[in-house]
This record gives structure tokens, C-alpha cells and sequence, in this order.
């Protein structure tokens, strides 16, 4: 799904948000703490598009994000009154730990909202940044408005995760540290939640174009089930919706920002949608050919773009905007990726419940070439007959033409194999 492509602003003084001065100040106010982040060309993915293909990682930045960037612009701005009365946050990840550190190594006092469940490697991370860490609610609203209500109460500056102009200020530096690594870059792919990221980006090489003598497309990226942008491109005006679960939770904001929105209507090109699985396998590509580890919201740029849902031409580069990934959810996100690509084959088999059947089985996938990882048995599966037994077999495949010879060995052989997801 996509959004309507924009038409060029007539100006770019019409752009409402930070100046290129602002962004390029803020680009030398981030440097004191954000590291240059590396830009890995991919042979892979120049190959899928048919023209180079780069990939900016800030996943590896400090923190794991690219968050530092917007939250020191923001707090190194803050009077020396502000400064003493503290700041406070919420976030269920990358903006508590970009606040912290950022908050830490300006000396100011942190106390950041994140909700009860949180994973604990964030919950550690954010923690020894040095932040008070207070656990609140069960979902981000009900944490954001906890760190709201202890704002009025304590006189706390609140840090806002996206929607405000130093914020975008900061994240639109990264347009110009890919200029600086890809000079000649005709299009970037970012990811989207509320907008902050995308809005400074964009906005940075709308008011570049007189310099540059060029535009530079940008295009960005929502998860299918958390993209409010779409609609509200289209209502022209920022839109709340339902979300629903994704595995790309860093970006799932149920509603647009309101400086990100006015600045993504006039600067962006056009906002894409993916689905879940087309996630898990762009972070298993990215894992494999790249050798890098991002989280599923850092990985949608390059789902978009592995999907063939984007019509590129000339040199892309793909915002990695994150790393912050669970060990045990990066253990499910790879085994959705691997059965997404149809490298992970899971097939009910029902069977007469006599000696040598399961052996049979196994032989048959062996003389397929593919690799039995799982197998279990039972004899009360739905549908069975008296005399049948079902046995489920995890196996390993090379992908969709493999996975369906397997199959196709199976049924030539009498047996009726069901491919369950």
C-alpha cells in the first residue's frame, strides 16, 4: 500500500519546521556525542534493485538508535533553570535510552516512563545510563501520560519522542552525514512512527535541493498494521488509528505528529506499508548478507525495498534507524523470517499407525535434501481416524521451489501432507 506521491512545494521557505541553519547546527551539537555511523554499500541489494544500494547504520550508533541525535539537540538547548528542574520522558525503548545518555552527559537529572513488561535489556540499558527508571502502565499511552501528569507535578521538562522542532532538527542531520558518505544519493528510504526522523531528513533535502541542483527522493516506510500516515496523507490532516500487534513495535504510533506531519505532507515523495513477514525476512537477509543486527522497525526500509514495492532508480541508500533487538524476540523474528522465505517447513502428516511410517518419512525428506529439525507424534489430532496417527515435522528447506519438492516427494508417495504456518 502507498500514499499518494507529493508535488514538489513551490518553496522551500514554505516548510514549516527547523532552518537548514537549525539542522546544520544540530548536526555539530549531536557530534559531541553521536558517532558518525558506518554507510555498507550491498551487493545483494544492489542486485535485487538493479543500482547501488546503500545501508546507513544506525543501528550501530551509541544507544543503538539514532534517538541520541534529536534528544541531545533538544536538551543541550535548555536554560540553566530548565536544566535544574530535570527532564522526564516515556518510551518502551529507543527514546528512554537516547534521553538518558543524553541527559547524563549534560549533567541534567532524568527520569524516564516506561511501561511495566518492558524488555529487560532496555530496562537495563536505560537504567545504566544513569536515568530513573519508573515502570507505569501497560501500554505506551498509559506511560506517556504518567510521564506527563509527573511533568506538571514536579515542574520536569517533557522530552517529546518525535514532534518538536529541536527533536527533528537533530534526527535531519543524518541527511547530511549520508551526503557526506554518498554524495551522489538520488533516494532514502526511512522508516516511519511518528514522524521525527523522516520529518528532519526530508526537510533537510527539500531546503538543499537550490544548493545540490537536484532533488533527492525521499520515501518512507510504516508497518502494515501501525501506519497511520496513509490515511492521514490522504484526510490531509493527521489521523488516530487502531493499532494492531506488530513486531516492528518501535514504530508503532497510532498517530502522526503534528510539526512531522505538516513537514512529511509538503517534503516527502511517498509513504509505503509492509506487512510482518516481509519484515522478519528483510532482518534475516540483513543478518545474513549484511551481517548486521537490527530490529524489526529498523528493518522495515529494507522490506520495502525487497519487496519490489518501490520503483528506485540511481543510488539508494536504506536507513537502518535501529539495533535494539531482544535476544528472545530476535529468536522468533528469525524463525517467522526463515518460514516467511519457505526455508522453515512445518507439515502435518496423518498416517496408519503401524511400525516403519515415521521411517518411511524421514527417508523420503532425506532423498529431498532437506533436514528434519522437529518431529512429534500423537494420536489425537482432529480429523483422525481410529487406526491414524499424526506426526508434525519441522524441517529445514532452501526455499519456495525446495519446500515444494518435499512436498511434491511426499504426495507421490501416498501421503497427504498439510503445510500449516
Amino acid at each position: 500500500m502507498s500514499s499518494r506521491p507529493r508535488e514538489a512545494a513551490s518553496s522551500v521557505t514554505e516548510l514549516p519546521g527547523p532552518s537548514l541553519a537549525e539542522i546544520r547546527a544540530a548536526r555539530a551539537r549531536a557530534a559531541e556525542v553521536a558517532s558518525v555511523t558506518p554507510m555498507e554499500y550491498s551487493r545483494f541489494l544492489s542486485e535485487v534493485v538493479g543500482s547501488p544500494v546503500h545501508l546507513k547504520a544506525e543501528n550501530l550508533q551509541r544507544t543503538g538508535s539514532y534517538k541520541i541525535r534529536g534528544a541531545y539537540n533538544r536538551l543541550s538547548q535548555l536554560t540553566a533553570e530548565e536544566r535544574e528542574r530535570g527532564v522526564v520522558a516515556a518510551s518502551a525503548g529507543n527514546h528512554a535510552q537516547g534521553v538518558a545518555l543524553a541527559a547524563r552527559e549534560l549533567g541534567i537529572a532524568a527520569t524516564i516512563f516506561m511501561p511495566i513488561g518492558v524488555a529487560l535489556p532496555k530496562l537495563q540499558a536505560t537504567r545504566d545510563y544513569g536515568a530513573d527508571v519508573v515502570l507505569h502502565g501497560h501500554v505506551v499511552d498509559e506511560t506517556l501520560q504518567a510521564a506527563a501528569e509527573f511533568a506538571e507535578r514536579t515542574g520536569a521538562v517533557l522530552i517529546p519522542p518525535f514532534d518538536h522542532p529541536d527533536v527533528v532538527a537533530g534526527q535531519g542531520g543524518l541527511a547530511l552525514e549520508i551526503l557526506d558518505q554518498v554524495a551522489d544519493v538520488a533516494n532514502v528510504v526511512v522508516p516511519i512512527g511518528g514522524g521525527g526522523l523522516i520529518a528532519g531528513i526530508a526537510s533537510a533535502f527539500a531546503q538543499l535541493e537550490p544548493e545540490l541542483g537536484r532533488r533527492v527522493r525521499v520515501v518512507g516506510v510504516q508497518a502494515e498494521n501501525a501506519a497511520a500516515y496513509p490515511p492521514s496523507l490522504e484526510a490531509g490532516e493527521p489521523c488516530a488509528i487502531p493499532t494492531s500487534p506488530t513486531i516492528a513495535d518501535g514504530i508503532a504510533v497510532g498517530k502522526p505528529g503534528e510539526l512531522n506531519f505538516a513537514i512529511v505532507r509538503e517534503a516527502v515523495d511517498t509513504v509505503v506499508t509492509v506487512p510482518d513477514d516481509d519484515v522478519a525476512q528483510a532482518l534475516v537477509v540483513l543478518l545474513e548478507r549484511a551481517k548486521l543486527v537490527v530490529e524489526p522497525a529498523g528493518a522495515v526500509g529494507t522490506a520495502a525495498v525487497l519487496s519490489g514495492r518501490l520503483a528506485l532508480e540511481g543510488p539508494t541508500v536504506i536507513l537502518l534507524s535501529g539495533g535494539n533487538i531482544d535476544p528472545m524476540v530476535m529468536e522468533r523474528v528469525i524463525g517467522r523470517g526463515l518460514a516467511a522465505s519457505h526455508r522453515y517447513l512445518k507439515v502435518n502428516i496423518p498416517l496408519p499407525d503401524r511400525p516403519g511410517q515415521l521411517a518411511r518419512i524421514a527417508e523420503l525428506i532425506a532423498e529431498a535434501n532437506a533436514n528434519v529439525v522437529e518431529v512429534l507424534h500423537t494420536r489425537h489430532g482432529v480429523g483422525l481416524n481410529i487406526s491414524e496417527v499424526e506426526i508434525e515435522i519441522h524441517m529445514e528447506t532452501r526455499g519456495a521451489e525446495h519446500a515444494e519438492l518435499v512436498l511434491r516427494r511426499l504426495r507421490e508417495a501416498g501421503y497427504r501432507p498439510r503445510v500449516d504456518a
